[in-house]
């Protein structure tokens, strides 16, 4: 005698997905911030999480790099996997950050601001 139906458990199992990731989850992230001669790489493993459940958002100098679980792509509700907020000090080329996503990691690259660029001998003029 069964007392759960097949159908019963295929209808419930998503939801259940949804409650274990926003109860403790089944990702756990491992965030390591890498220097470079030419920059800093942030490297956020998840072998767990899809390529496409990642996001990241520069706001100012503060760069948030987030995973979020949906059962369907085109849901509007969304869990929280995890979340880093990094604090960008400004010797970083904001406007050149890019991101990769390579086997089971997300690569966010940062190249430093040309030195050359930031210090200057300024002429002094004579009235």
């Amino acid at each position: 005698m069964k007392f759960i139906s097949p159908k019963f458990i295929r209808s419930i199992a998503p939801q259940l997905d949804l409650l274990n990731t926003i109860g403790g989850g089944v990702a756990q992230p491992q965030l390591r911030v890498d220097q470079r001669p030419k920059g800093v790489v942030l490297r956020v493993a998840m072998p767990t999480v899809p390529a496409d459940s990642f996001r990241v958002v520069l706001n100012q100098q503060k760069l948030t790099v987030f995973g979020e679980y949906r059962h369907e792509p085109d849901d509007q509700l969304a869990a929280p996997l995890f979340v880093q907020t990094l604090d960008l000090p400004n010797n970083l080329d904001l406007a050149r950050i890019d991101a990769v996503h390579e086997g089971n990691e997300l690569q966010v690259r940062i190249p430093f601001l040309n030195p050359s660029d930031q210090q200057r001998e300024i002429d002094i003029r004579h009235n």
